[in-house]
């Protein structure tokens, strides 16, 4: 699924080319959307990136322990939020 919506956020990041024949406000709104596109690509991108190190980690006797405080991160946040590296404390 994050795969998928990467693949979609690349597609609404593109470039808006100037010969697109759109008004001077739909222009900038498009400008505007691409920017909080590529801001929510870049955090599917390193979503995806935790998730690989959590899947190699998986098999690991050091899955589900906090990489900074090495205390175990609660089921219910690895449910959540799988590519938890931290716990809760040690996350804010």
């Amino acid at each position: 699924m994050t795969e998928a919506q990467i693949i979609e956020y690349r597609d609404l990041t593109k470039p808006i080319l100037p010969e697109n024949a759109i008004g001077r406000v739909s222009r900038m709104d498009a400008i505007n959307n691409k920017s909080v596109n590529e801001s929510a690509l870049r955090q599917l991108e390193q979503k995806l990136k935790d998730l690989h190190k959590v899947l190699d980690k998986a098999v690991s006797k050091d899955f589900g322990i906090c990489v900074r405080c090495k205390k175990p991160i609660p089921v219910g946040r690895l449910m959540i939020r799988p590519e938890s590296l931290l716990c809760v404390n040690c996350a804010r």
